[in-house]
């Protein structure tokens, strides 16, 4: 059977998922769409229709504008390595070859980043777009290459494009990918060219995903609503830095050079440029006096803010308290090897094709010709390699949470707003939207000196001027403010540049240099190299806020102390070189120690629960000289425990829940090791019992704005005075989709939880009497509570047999076509979506399978890749990634490495000629 015509995984239903033959699922497709669409229909989207898309991975191709031969050599898993005699052949070869096995998805992406998703889908997407048009992705980025970018990255971005332009040449939809086909029946929708900008612009998009604190700001807002500021406080605990280890620990900042400067390591950290004018340090300041984000006016306007968020498309991806990255790497005198192993597996929100693409970029010889011996994970849509190894260094990347946004709130008067006294006129610029299938949209976008005023996309947000509170000193409402965003994504940057001056770097200085450049999103990147050196560096433009603004919250745009001052010098930035531990960890804790850094970077660190367990495993295993192996950091990035069960068993174990059905689960705790494996029923009835005590303890008392939506519950008026009676009670319904509400069980609540473990007589214990469910006035009674809910929960979604609960039959992953498989028909979802599987993991474990504990247990962001790269020796690397290499979807590749990716395993990863020619399967020769 040819390879390019194998049918992959089907509808899965075990833990892994069963194979169903190529044959018997095209011919049950053909008969669902004839059943359905009539035989015409049926017989037009046949096996042809889907087998001629494929790629051609074999014999020899012209393709105009190259130099010189190039090959593509594919493995078993359809991952290509490309070798080219020069720079332009290289990348011109990327953007063929993306194009053949990702062009549908890489067309999405960028009518997605420029604003235009309308154009494809129609009516449908008209509000995002007009979301994402005000944001202004495509301009900046336009603006980025016109001005930004220095020629060579020019050069490469528009070799990349005639390859993705050479593709498309002469082929209709049908021919690019099935979609197109399913799109047809709807609008008249045909690609377009490939242009330079599509791929800057999606790093917006990747760094909108990343952008940190700005959820964070909305739901402290709207829980002003119901919570006072002692509350909130409590549900936004201070970093535990004497517990959870930070990043940077061997480092501080030097007063007088203002300078971070590297201590008690070996080695010399080289200079990195600068990226603005450092100014006064903002410190750790409270919530601004003059704010309106600490009042209950916000509800309103910034609940229309956070709908807006949630309901742009699943490409953009899942952005909440447990989302995040691990990384790490171990230096030499403590691996197998003697050379550093570097680890590195990002948390996004799961996405097929997968977000990432495995690639190899080879020049032949590597010369000022052709600069290039790169491999890794990339974006289909950008040259270059996002994360990976080069010939001499490696690096991987985690998101810092550094607080790179800020809302502000706006008066607007007239045609203009108010700043500093004086009314000042908007920027302003019209947008046409067109529209598929209907007439075109104008908009005009607004923008004060701090951004583009959101409140203008949405209806709700509208009222935050008529609603807010604000003291005395505030200017009158008028007609109401306005919301803007100010982000750093915003303004013109280098990171194009960076991503190339990473896969040539050959030491850390160079990698350094290079890091300057990665403007936007704030990284964390960690480093080793074949000279058995390690580092971390944090880039980025990060503003420098004044004292009595820390970012947590929306600020007043009409006061000028709420400015940023400047950005923080790049030679001012935390990084650590050669720390005399010998490793590094980074998974989204804080990057410094609260106390020895002059900078407020931001107030919304992850907790450090993943970071300071992937420590420890560490510390655990190099204790007494023991030595790390590859399979050693596989086995990490493996980790189920649970810190919160490790917590909370003990006391739960003490309770006498008296019902006999729910001693019964409660026995299954006893004993239980905290891992949470697919076939765990602890795992399950432990996870059930977490998210019921939150529930009742948080999230039955926060406002609507932030509990999954449909979720109703009788509550107090919030303009009361004292209790209310029973008969005033009034039912509110939430309004949040389950995968963004609150409370999300992440290592925030962890830290909530640890804290109120001593306050056994706390309020938050409180909770009311349900039918015929107690309530409970303290700690113990609430668990006790819990307990009961999660036995009968479990009961009616995995039987009343408590031998058959596993964990996996709980917590599942879909993988979803991020268009058609979402909206589209059902049949249309049938064909392009694939699962479920049955994963283990969890919430703030290593192995972070994430899912919210307000909406449900299913997987809502994964490990969108693992990789393990062995300094030692290349060719001994490992990697995985979420799905496969293609995007068609009975390509042989669809999900060809899903199933190890969930049984935890990882793939050979070859890098030198030898090791690539004898993994080669398929060999394709582009010629001029």
């Amino acid at each position: 059977m040819p390879p390019n015509t194998t049918a992959s995984t089907g509808q899965q239903p075990g833990k892994s998922g069963r194979r169903k033959g190529r044959k018997a699922r095209l011919f049950v497709l053909v008969l669902v769409l004839a059943l359905i669409g009539g035989v015409a229909f049926g017989a037009y989207w046949s096996i042809s229709t889907v087998r001629a898309s494929f790629p051609q991975t074999k014999g020899t191709l012209t393709l105009k504008g190259l130099s010189g031969p190039v090959e593509v050599k594919r493995d078993d898993y359809g991952i290509p390595q490309i070798y080219a005699s020069s720079d332009a052949d290289l990348f011109m070869a990327q953007g063929y070859v993306q194009a053949q096995d990702r062009f549908y998805e890489m067309d999405v992406r960028r009518h997605m980043a420029a604003g235009r998703l309308s154009e494809m889908f129609g009516k449908s997407q008209v509000d995002n777009d007009e979301f994402l048009r005000t944001l202004g992705w495509e301009r900046v980025a336009k603006q980025e290459y016109d001005t930004k970018l220095s020629a060579a990255t020019k050069k490469y971005l528009q070799a990349y494009a005639e390859g993705v332009n050479a593709y498309l040449q002469g082929k209709d939809g049908k021919d690019i990918s099935l979609e197109y086909p399913a799109l047809g029946f709807t609008n008249d929708y045909k690609p377009q060219k490939w242009s330079p900008v599509d791929s800057v612009s999606w790093l917006k998009a990747m760094a909108w995903d990343l952008r940190s604190n700005m959820q964070e700001e909305i739901d402290r807002a709207l829980l002003t609503s119901r919570l006072g500021p002692k509350q909130i406080a409590e549900l936004y605990p201070r970093y535990p830095y004497s517990r959870n280890k930070a990043i940077v620990q061997e480092g501080q900042y030097d007063e007088l050079t203002g300078a971070f400067e590297q201590g008690g390591t070996s080695g010399t950290a080289g200079t990195a440029g600068t990226a603005g004018t450092a100014g006064t340090a903002s410190g750790t300041a409270g919530t601004a006096s003059g704010t309106a984000s600490g009042t209950s006016g916000l509800d309103s306007q910034l609940t229309g803010l956070s709908d807006a968020l949630s309901d742009l498309p699943p490409a953009v991806g899942v952005n909440g308290d447990g989302i995040g990255s691990n990384s790490w790497v171990v230096r030499g005198d403590h691996t197998i090897t003697g050379k550093p192993l570097l680890a590195n597996d990002p948390h996004l929100s799961p996405s097929l094709p997968s977000v990432w693409y495995q690639m190899g970029l080879h020049c032949r010889s590597v010369s000022s010709a052709c600069q290039y011996d790169v491999s890794g994970y990339t974006f289909a849509g950008m040259p270059g390699v996002i994360i990976g190894h080069n010939q001499d260094i490696a690096w991987g990347m985690t998101n810092s949470r550094v607080d790179v946004t800020d809302l502000y709130l706006e008066k607007i008067t007239g045609d203009g707003y108010l700043f500093d006294g004086k009314v000042r006129p908007f920027e302003t610029r019209e947008e046409t939207i067109k529209v598929a299938g209907g007439s075109p949209r104008k908009i005009v976008v607004r923008e004060t000196n701090n951004g583009p005023l959101l409140s203008d996309r949405a209806a709700e947000l509208v009222k935050v001027g008529r609603k807010a509170t604000v003291d005395t000193a505030a200017p009158d409402r008028g007609d109401g403010y306005g919301v803007a965003l100010r982000w750093t994504a915003l303004q013109p940057g280098t990171t194009m540049d960076a991503v190339f001056a990473m896969n040539r770097a050959k030491n850390w200085t160079d990698f350094r240099k290079a890091a300057a450049l990665f403007d936007v999103p704030s990284q964390n990147l960690i480093y080793a190299d074949t000279e058995d050196n390690i580092g971390y560096t944090l880039p980025g433009r990060i503003p420098i806020r004044s004292q009595d603004d820390d970012g947590s919250v929306p600020a007043p745009g009409w006061d000028p102390k709420y400015r940023w001052t400047g950005y923080i010098e790049q030679d001012a930035l935390p990084y650590e070189y050669n720390p005399e531990r010998g490793y590094i960890v980074t998974a989204n804790q804080a990057v410094t120690d609260s106390g020895k850094y002059p900078y407020t970077l931001t107030e919304d660190w992850g907790y450090g629960t993943r970071s300071q367990r992937i420590t420890d495993l560490i510390q655990s295993k190099i204790k007494d000289g023991g030595k790390i192996s590859t399979d050693d950091m596989r086995q990490m990035q493996l980790d189920n425990s649970s810190e919160i069960a490790r917590l909370l068993v003990p006391t739960l174990l003490k309770i006498d829940p008296e019902n006999k059905d729910v001693r019964e689960a409660q026995k299954l705790l006893e004993g239980w090791d905290y891992t949470q494996d697919t076939d765990s029923a602890a795992a399950a009835y432990f996870n059930a019992v977490w998210r019921n005590i939150l529930k009742l303890a948080f999230g039955n008392k926060l406002p609507k704005e932030l509990r999954v939506k449909g979720q109703c519950l009788w509550v107090e008026p919030v303009n009361v005075t004292g209790p209310a009676d029973e008969a005033e009670k009034v039912r509110e319904c939430g309004e949040r989709d389950p995968d963004q509400a609150q409370p999300d069980g992440g290592d925030r609540w962890f830290e909530v939880v640890r804290k109120l473990m001593d306050q056994p007589d706390s309020e938050w214990w409180k909770t009311p009497k349900a039918g015929t469910r107690p309530g409970a006035d303290n700690r113990d009674q609430l668990f006790r509570r819990a307990m009961i809910d999660a036995r009968w929960e479990l009961t009616a979604k995995l039987g009343k047999d408590i031998d058959t609960w596993t964990w996996g039959r709980l917590h599942r992953l879909f993988l979803k076509n991020q268009t058609l498989g979402i909206e589209g028909p059902g049949f249309v979802q049938y064909a392009l979506n694939r699962g479920p599987w049955e994963l283990s993991g969890g919430q703030a474990t290593v192995n972070a399978t994430g899912w919210n504990a307000a909406g449900g247990y299913g997987v809502v962001w994964v490990p969108s890749m693992r990789m393990v790269v062995n300094l030692g020796d290349l060719d001994k690397s490992r990697w995985i990634n979420l799905s496969g290499a293609s995007g068609h979807a009975y390509s042989a590749h669809y999900v060809d490495q899903t199933d190890k990716w969930a049984d935890g395993e990882l793939l050979p990863w070859s890098f030198s000629d030898r090791a690539v020619e004898d993994g080669t399967t398929d060999k394709l020769v582009l010629k001029p």
